[in-house]
């Protein structure tokens, strides 16, 4: 049973193994991702009935370019489906999508998505699906930095007031999405246990959750699992535990 009382705010998932989920079952790679998109819509139905506020997925990161033509242009191509299918459902369900990355770079058909995805659930305030797209940790570091910089030498802040709220402001989980909580948890299927350069900040004083089932394969028991191993977790923050 989930105490609700220590339920976590908002759970980060690095959603792995879809290509080696299509490997062992002898499909292509686009079917192993195409598998994937279906978990993740279970789980946005399942992290919603729990209470669960934020829900964050690592959809595409700035290294994937690196992969074939083909397999991405297949990843976008899925999301734009996705959006296409699912939007109507994710609006009536009070569903609030962002998105965390560089969309400049992205396909224009995707970009159209989401504008309409961002732009439809723009106003509700149930759960807030936040989808990191085109997003690497370092880069959103690096232009929290360039924005700080930019300030001081416009003279708009002094380099005295650079601090963690102030970067902390500038990265895609600050201002520009209502200020998005750090990750209570993070989940990564499929065996791998990194961390990806995803959210290195936000991750200061976040609870790991590693499991070996490939991301096609976890299941809404498989999300109850990692928030019972949350609910055991003694999170201190560098202090002590009270007795």
């Amino acid at each position: 049973m989930t105490d609700k009382e220590r339920l976590p705010r908002h759970v980060a998932v690095i959603m792995d193994g879809n290509g080696r989920w299509a490997q062992k079952n002898k499909v292509s790679r686009l079917a192993g991702h195409n598998a994937g998109m279906l978990a993740m819509k279970e789980i946005i139905k399942r992290a919603d009935v729990l209470g669960i506020k934020y829900l964050t997925v690592y959809a595409f990161s700035t290294e994937n370019w690196k992969r074939s033509q083909e397999e991405v242009g297949g990843i976008f191509g899925l999301l734009v489906k996705y959006v296409a299918s699912e939007l109507k459902e994710l609006n009536e369900n009070n569903v609030k999508v962002a998105v965390l990355g560089d969309l400049k770079k992205i396909p224009k058909s995707a970009q159209t998505s989401i504008d309409k995805a961002l732009s439809t659930t723009r106003e509700n305030d149930g759960l807030h699906f936040n989808i990191a797209l085109n997003y690497g940790s370092r880069q959103e570091i690096a232009r929290a930095a360039r924005r700080l910089a930019g300030r001081v030498l416009s003279g708009e802040m002094d380099l005295s007031e650079i601090d963690e709220a102030a970067v902390s402001r500038d990265l895609y989980t600050g201002e520009e999405n209502g200020f998005i909580p750090d990750p209570d948890l993070i989940i990564r299927t499929s065996g791998e246990e990194r961390i990806s350069n995803f959210l290195l900040w936000q991750l200061a004083y976040t609870e790991f959750y590693f499991t070996p089932v490939p991301w096609p394969d976890f299941t809404k028991e498989e999300l109850m699992k990692a928030v019972e191993a949350y609910n055991h977790r003694d999170r201190r923050y560098g202090g002590l535990k009270e007795e």
